[in-house]
């Protein structure tokens, strides 16, 4: 028997930074209804040009989802990761957006990372076996800065 997740905690966002979260939920709540291979090719064009998150820039924009939206506060994860990913790229960052299993007992779950650790999640790295992960991009140098 598995055991239930407990909904992240939720706090009050002001009204003036609303606006970006509500989009990056009501996407994220369309992206989450596509099948696998289209959210990733979706997330796959969304992140060109970010620039690697934070673990602090992902962590408050994954708090940022949870506070205003109740859906990815439970048991969302898929919308949630994914709105989180996509306020990140609105910030012009971007953390590993990934898809996972573990088998004892069985769950699916989404998540978003960044340096391999788990952002926010209360599992530990490596509890779930990654399936499907959209990375950062390796920003490209410039010629001065080869050398």
């Amino acid at each position: 028997m598995s055991q239930p997740m407990v909904p992240a905690a939720r706090s009050r966002l002001p009204l003036r930074r609303r606006p970006p979260v509500l989009i990056a939920t009501g996407a994220a709540r369309l992206i989450a209804t596509l099948k696998p291979h289209r959210i990733r090719r979706v997330l796959s064009v969304v992140r060109r040009g970010a620039a690697p998150a934070t673990t602090s820039q992902a962590l408050a924009a994954r708090e940022a989802v949870v506070a205003l939206s109740a859906r990815c506060a439970g048991e969302g994860c898929l919308q949630r990761s994914v709105a989180t990913a996509l306020l990140c790229r609105m910030r012009g960052v971007w953390p590993d957006w990934c898809t996972g299993v573990r088998t004892a007992p069985f769950r699916a779950h989404a998540w978003v990372e960044v340096d391999g650790l788990p952002v926010g999640e209360p599992h530990r790295p490596g509890a779930y076996h990654r399936m499907m992960v959209v990375p950062v991009l390796p920003q490209k140098r410039l010629p001065e800065e080869q050398s």
